[in-house]
């Protein structure tokens, strides 16, 4: 009997798979180790493969893709209502195998490599200003307890850290100066990648028609265009700005 469709329950060591045959019946339940997958799937002929959409799916997706088998990543919370029994790896397998047969189930479009490496560059740039954002409050909150206060904004916090680097006078003891002085290093550093990782998507930004075509809309700049162009694969899928928003 052949196996016509395949549900992994993904991991990061040992996947649970779960395969049927054309008429539901069951043809394999087993457990591979992650060198393992590949090989199992390159025997099998075209089959149907449902993957939860999360951490390394996209990766594992394109990787079967070319194997020639089609993929669908599915939401985890549209699988969880057909797990049956207590949550295993055998049972959200069997749950997986079963929601992608389903035809209301929705999917989620396989990312390609050039849009994980764009998402990655926002997904950096946002712990950065994070990060630089933490270090200039606790630059002023350490200045406001000598009495010395930074005026609002990330332009006057940073001409501050600049001149604190450059061994400008604080008019606090030399101890706590040395302190803010290599906070206000950090800070700097942080900027500049910030400001590196821009410039980055700038160029992706520059090669997509999609992100270039978003930024058309009113009120959307670099940011946004390159991160929807990278985040939503098939615009297509939504039938409404209702539902795309949601």
């Amino acid at each position: 009997m052949e196996i016509t469709t395949v549900g992994i329950d993904l991991a990061k060591n040992v996947f649970q798979v779960h395969a049927i045959g054309g008429t539901g019946e069951v043809l394999a339940r087993r457990a591979l180790r992650r060198a393992q997958v590949i090989p199992f799937f390159r025997k099998l002929a075209p089959c149907l493969i449902g993957m939860e959409a999360c951490g390394t799916s996209h990766q594992r997706a394109r990787e079967l893709t070319a194997l020639g088998h089609t993929v669908r990543l599915m939401p985890t919370a549209y699988v969880k209502p057909y797990v049956k029994r207590g949550k295993t790896d055998a049972a959200d397998a069997e749950a997986i195998c079963e929601s992608v047969t389903r035809p209301t189930m929705r999917f989620v479009p396989i990312k390609s490599v050039e849009q994980q490496a764009a998402l990655a560059l926002h997904r950096t740039r946002d712990l950065l200003v994070c990060q630089r954002t933490q270090l200039i409050n606790m630059i002023r909150g350490l200045l406001a307890e000598f009495g010395i206060d930074i005026p609002k904004g990330i332009t006057h916090a940073l001409a501050f850290a600049r001149r604190a680097v450059a061994g400008g006078a604080f008019g606090v003891p030399d101890l706590a100066a040395k302190v803010i002085s290599a906070l206000a290093e950090q800070a700097i550093e942080a900027q500049d990648r910030i400001r590196q990782l821009e410039r980055d998507l700038l160029a992706w930004y520059r090669s997509s028609d999609l992100a270039q075509r978003i930024a058309t809309v009113p009120g959307v700049g670099l940011l946004g265009a390159s991160a929807l162009a990278a985040t939503v694969t098939d615009p297509t899928q939504f039938r409404s700005g209702r539902q795309f928003a949601a």
